[in-house]
């Protein structure tokens, strides 16, 4: 089995267009970037220029596939009217740049409805996604819903609200999933074991089918089994190890899903955790 399609979440410092030249740096196929600041809301406006030197950087480069990660600000659970619509605003300034940049879709955390509930958060996202689709009818951008850890009220933490999010959206193909092993892991979802994997999948093609996912991103965990933190470790470092990622490596129902390292930066760790996910390949 081969590994396409692996690598890591990319700095844009300086310009989008630096992204793939210091991905392929670390031996990424795929890289994951911002397209804008994370944690404004405000947004230079994106430069025929700038679409083409990223373009032109993509080919240079041989990156096979690039896609963006919304701002951290975006919240479309909220029952706050005002938060709402900026989150909307925001996130459908989001999509049209990832259209311009030629991405295929953009990773979206479900927000969080605080004290107002499961049902209003799910709600939220259902209406928010819908009006979002929308405003950018024509696009081919995609909407990829990311699997939470659950800290706090946010929705997304089971399979479940995921589909029930999923189940209210009016063109559900525009939509799709990325499954955050460090997320699921801290959601509940016990994936240590090759049995743990394969129920785990198993749960999650019930409720939306494993053809929904987009991309994984690849994570240990800090945290242990069912802690709902969100808290990011280098592969085999964590409280999941490494038989996990065995599983996900030699998955072939995922071959050909893009698979981004958000591990930590220190001491140059994209390069080896790559390289670790690359070993346990099983060779034919």
């Amino acid at each position: 089995m081969s590994t396409p399609f692996l690598g890591a979440h990319m700095s844009v410092a300086g310009g989008l267009e630096l992204a793939p030249a210091r991905g392929r740096e670390v031996g990424c196929e795929a890289i994951q970037i911002f397209t804008k600041n994370e944690r404004q809301w405000k947004s230079r406006k994106l430069t025929d220029e700038n679409c083409a030197a990223f373009k032109t950087a993509m080919k240079e480069t041989r990156t096979q596939v690039a896609f963006a990660h919304g701002s951290y600000l975006i919240n479309l659970a909220s029952p706050k009217k005002e938060m709402f619509e900026k989150s909307l605003s925001a996130f459908v300034d989001e999509l049209e740049r990832c259209e311009a940049l030629g991405l295929p879709f953009l990773v979206t955390h479900p927000g969080s409805p605080g004290d107002a509930g499961e049902e209003t958060g799910i709600t939220g996202m259902r209406v928010g996604i819908n009006e979002a689709i929308r405003q950018t009818k024509g696009l081919k951008v995609k909407i990829a819903l990311e699997t939470t850890a659950g800290q706090g009220a946010t929705v997304g933490r089971t399979f479940d609200q995921l589909k029930a999010i999923l189940d209210g959206v009016k063109e559900p193909d525009r939509v799709g999933f990325v499954i955050d092993t460090c997320h699921i892991f801290a959601a509940g979802y016990d994936i240590r074991t090759p049995a743990g994997w394969a129920e785990t999948i198993a749960k999650f093609d019930a409720a939306v089918s494993v053809r929904t996912v987009l991309a994984f991103h690849v994570n240990d965990s800090k945290k242990d089994l069912n802690c709902r933190v969100d808290r990011h470790e280098n592969i085999g470092k964590g409280c999941i190890g490494i038989e996990a990622f065995r599983c996900l490596m030699n998955d072939e129902r995922f071959a050909d899903v893009p698979k981004v390292i958000e591990t930590p930066k220190e001491d140059d760790m994209d390069a080896v955790n790559l390289g670790l996910l690359r070993g346990l390949v099983k060779r034919a």
